[in-house]
């Protein structure tokens, strides 16, 4: 029989999954603080690094899930992907070992601190036309570091992605979305590899996660394409801000 803490990290997922699929970043803005937050009212401590670890399984999974779904509705500019994965994937590899190696009220601020530039790009860029515009030639080291935040802050890259897309790159924001879950999905491979390797994994934990994230990505994919482009910006920005504001608090607030 499944535990009541079990039911609850999958709801966890399932939530972070739908979320993920409609904002196209990878579910780990849910994950990571809501592991914090729940775990320990079942009695359960978890560290950052730790639910940091289990996010990048959940991470895996909407890039699975959410770009299969993406790649059917024609939304998914592959070829960019496949250019750009390569610097997510080595960004990707140091922020894993990073996420090893610094303590937790760093990694949490650098988190928070994250979240609230990436409201801030995609708010002043609320009201841009959706068309088509020429990259900049400051992509390939934006989406580095996103591989950076993916694998230390076990957020998929999505935060960063969908603006450097959307902003730099010059896609629409429902290609950049989509764009950026397949690309995480590939990224997430190797960041979940590190943790394991530093003992950080816990497979009980991110089976949770990503069972839900299964579920609730490919709900997620098929609702984003009912939500104005505008809604999403707008809804995906305060999800981060209330989230880094939650985290600060947690950290420094408290301490």
């Amino acid at each position: 029989m499944i535990s009541s803490m079990m039911l609850a990290v999958i709801g966890v997922g399932l939530l972070a999954g739908v979320l993920g699929a409609i904002l196209g970043l990878g579910g780990g803005v849910v994950v990571v603080p809501a592991l914090e937050f729940v775990l320990p009212r079942f009695g359960q401590e978890i560290s950052i690094s730790q639910a940091i670890a289990a996010s990048q399984v959940g991470v895996l999974a909407v890039g699975l899930s959410g770009a299969a779904a993406y790649l059917q509705q024609g939304l998914v500019r592959a070829r960019t992907g496949y250019l750009l994965s390569p610097y997510t994937i080595v960004g990707g590899a140091l922020g894993s070992f990073l996420g090893l190696v610094l303590p937790a009220r760093a990694v949490a601020t650098v988190f928070s601190l994250l979240l609230l530039y990436s409201a801030y790009n995609l708010l002043r860029g609320l009201r841009r036309i959706e068309v088509a515009r020429e990259p900049s030639p400051l992509v390939p080291p934006a989406m580095t570091f996103a591989g950076v935040m993916s694998g230390l802050l076990g957020i998929g890259g999505g935060t960063v992605q969908v603006p450097v897309l959307n902003l730099m790159q010059g896609m629409p924001i429902r290609q950049a979305i989509a764009t950026s879950t397949f690309i995480m999905g590939l990224t997430a491979v190797g960041n979940a590899l590190v943790y394991q390797a530093g003992g950080l994994l816990d497979f009980r934990l991110a089976a949770g996660v990503a069972f839900g994230v299964l579920i609730g990505a490919k709900l997620g994919a098929g609702l984003q394409s009912r939500i104005p482009a505008a809604r999403l910006k707008l809804f995906f920005s305060l999800l981060l801000i209330y989230t880094a504001l939650s985290l600060l608090w947690k950290y420094w607030g408290q301490g």
